[in-house]
């Protein structure tokens, strides 16, 4: 058996970045986008009013009276230029007019036909946004998952459009006589395939595009028909039948190289990687929770991977232990757990970790994770954990 880092490099080194395309920043939400974004413009593109108010030059005493000569708006700006004794009613956004040095805001100022009176002598600010504040032209925003306030951010830059990678097309394959879809009419010795909705809704929270493929049966020839639909996937995923049971098909799939299979896991043992025909192939265990926690362990990291990003790894955090663990075995243990909050938060495994309990990882919100043999933990200890 070989190590989780160890299956988690082999993995990665099955599949690459897949190539760009043009994505509309409308449609862009969720995208990596792999190549960076170059601002076409200042923001602000001019010098900008801070506040509803009047322009003037100086810095003018409490008593001083202007002369208002026009009015600037945004979205229209006022064409001449400011002098001494002069002012500009301005509203928030305006371009500032030529010659005036700040913004008097509106509460200040006594207001009489065309003339303004200062109630109070001007303070320190100036209540203008300078031009270029924000960003310049030629400022980049570099790769990253683009989130609503970068899309904000690439719309102020005038960019209609980015360069993102290709989603990748993940098939999911169940396999086994035991399963039936939800809502279908199950056998007294059948169960209802639940893994693959998981796996569906973490590909696609991640950014890649996940098919359900038809139930695999445990009979060679039709485990091959299903795969045959996966030929044109980035990655192929079944569920299940990795094992050493005169059932388990998939790791004697005709044209199946193995990378690995089996690894120092819990749950996860039956884990197994390589490439079918060329394509990546990841086998994970039928078993619920095991399925879904080498999900977040392998699987996920190589959508990762294939979109581009330069750490696709779990990244553990710490959390302090709220109860007394005993020494760990020769199999690096990801225990289902709660969280409490705190800095760092605690953490509280369950006591029933057994891999077909899905109610215990519906209730977990992180996995406390126990290096192989890793010595006892006591209340208090800092230890690592993956959030779910």
């Amino acid at each position: 058996m070989i190590s989780v880092e160890e299956a988690l490099a082999r993995c990665l080194a099955l599949v690459a970045p897949l190539p760009p395309e043009s994505v509309a920043l409308a449609q862009a939400a969720g995208r990596w986008m792999c190549v960076p974004a170059l601002a076409t413009r200042d923001q602000p593109p001019f010098d900008a009013s801070a506040m509803d108010g009047y322009a003037i030059q100086g810095a003018p005493l409490a008593g001083e009276s202007f002369r208002v000569i026009g009015e600037a708006g945004a979205g229209h700006a006022f064409s001449g230029q400011i002098g001494t004794g002069q002012a500009v009613r301005i509203f928030t956004g305006a371009p500032v007019p030529e010659g005036a040095t700040r913004v008097v805001i509106q509460e200040d100022v006594i207001r009489d036909g065309d003339r303004i009176t200062l109630k109070c002598s001007a303070e320190d600010g100036t209540n203008i946004r300078p031009q270029g504040q924000d960003f310049r032209a030629g400022d980049s925003l570099g790769p990253r998952r683009l989130r609503p306030a970068d899309l904000a951010l690439l719309a102020a830059m005038n960019i209609p459009a980015v360069q993102a990678t290709r989603r990748p097309v993940v098939a999911l394959v169940a396999t086994g006589d035991e399963l039936v879809m939800p809502g279908e009419n199950p056998r007294p010795d059948q169960i209802i395939a639940s893994n693959g909705f998981a796996l569906k809704a973490m590909i696609e929270a991640e950014g890649g595009v996940a098919r359900m493929l038809p139930i695999a049966r445990d009979d060679a020839a039709e485990l091959q028909t299903v795969l045959d639909l996966a030929a044109d996937a980035d990655l192929i995923v079944t569920i299940g039948g990795a094992s050493v049971g005169d059932h388990d098909l998939v790791g004697r799939v005709a044209g199946l190289e193995h990378s690995f299979w089996k690894l120092a896991l819990r749950p996860g043992k039956p884990l197994m990687a390589g490439r079918l025909n060329g394509v990546p192939l990841l086998g994970l265990p039928g078993n619920p929770v095991s399925a879904i926690v080498c999900g977040h362990l392998f699987l996920l990291p190589m959508v990762r991977a294939m979109l581009g990003q330069p750490a696709p790894a779990p990244q553990p955090r710490q959390a302090r232990l709220a109860v007394d663990l005993p020494a760990n075995g020769p199999r690096a243990h990801y225990m289902r757990a709660r969280l409490t909050p705190g800095e760092p938060p605690g953490i509280t495994p369950f006591d029933r970790q057994d891999s077909a309990l899905l109610s215990i990882l519906g209730q977990a919100d992180a996995l406390l994770i126990r290096p192989v043999d890793a010595p006892p933990c006591r209340v208090g200890d800092t230890v690592p954990y993956l959030p779910l």
